[in-house]
């Protein structure tokens, strides 16, 4: 693969990925096929400051997990009111890091 075209996909989506991981990201995208690389960059990203607003104003209702697939979390953070406000306080802190977890993974099973 180009190193070029690698450098620029990484650069203009890298704030959708952990930085500890950008370096394997980059490293499988060099050893990918063109085919590979074409389909890795039609992925849906989720953009982790969305998912923090969206936590922010709608955590309590599980909005924020159901954007990140986990269907279960979700429907028990809308059945308690986010367990009483403790797991959205909760999801706060983290849901940033499980946003970028999930475009990271969702990358990798691609590649």
């Amino acid at each position: 693969m180009d190193a070029q075209k690698v450098d620029m996909f990484v650069m203009t989506n890298q704030k959708y990925f952990p930085a500890e991981k950008i370096v394997f990201l980059k490293q499988k995208l060099m050893e990918a096929d063109e085919s590979k690389f074409t389909l890795a960059s039609t992925v849906e990203l989720k953009d982790p400051t969305t998912i923090l607003l969206l936590s922010l104003f709608l955590g309590g209702l599980g909005v924020d997990r159901f954007m990140l697939h986990e269907t279960g979390m979700g429907v028990l953070k809308l059945l308690t009111g986010g367990l009483c406000g403790i797991l959205t306080i909760i999801d706060w802190f983290s849901v940033q890091k499980k946003a970028k977890d999930l475009n990271y993974n969702n990358i990798m099973t691609i590649l």
